[in-house]
């Protein structure tokens, strides 16, 4: 499973759904645009580093069976500067391999261009933004939409990993 992250990825929203799979066996490689370390958020404060395994430039979709996409404004305001994060990105829904993200991730589907048509959820602050890009935006903590699974915040992150873990497992 790759994980795709950039610096001030949201620690909470990063770690738990990543010990989840691999509590259930998955192996997760660290996808990021810098080659060393991305710092994680917490609440108000930087987190810990995050050693990273690929850099996203080397990373091949083909390698992985799914994406997950930690949320944090910051992470993904970041990763959306860099062209081979979203093109790492949309080559997942091109593949229609499962994809995951949580809270401000689905930005990062709009500049993957990915979105129309497809129902998912997310922090409230971006509705508009997912509606404009013509995509389906339901008030629910979590979203499951053709192997795309989305939620809205932070407190939903037990549900999200749940439902994340049983999607990917239907699709690999």
């Amino acid at each position: 499973m790759a994980v795709l992250a950039a610096d001030g990825s949201e620690q909470r929203q990063f770690e738990l759904p990543r010990q989840a799979l691999k509590i259930v066996g998955a192996e997760t490689v660290l996808v990021s645009p810098r080659s060393d370390f991305v710092t994680g958020r917490g609440v108000g404060q930087s987190g810990a580093p995050i050693k990273m395994d690929v850099q996203v430039g080397d990373a091949e979709y083909g390698d992985y069976d799914a994406l997950f996409i930690p949320g944090g404004e910051m992470n993904i305001n970041k990763l959306r500067h860099f062209p081979e994060a979203v093109d790492f990105v949309r080559s997942f829904f091109t593949a229609s391999k499962p994809v995951a993200t949580t809270c401000h991730g689905p930005l990062l589907l709009i500049d993957a261009n990915v979105v129309r048509a497809r129902k998912v959820t997310s922090c409230p602050s971006i509705k508009a933004e997912l509606i404009n890009a013509g995509a389906i935006w339901l008030d629910d903590p979590v979203v499951v939409h053709n192997g795309l699974v989305t939620n809205q915040k932070p407190d939903d992150i037990p549900i999200f990993t749940k439902t994340m873990i049983d999607s990917f497992w239907k699709y690999i």
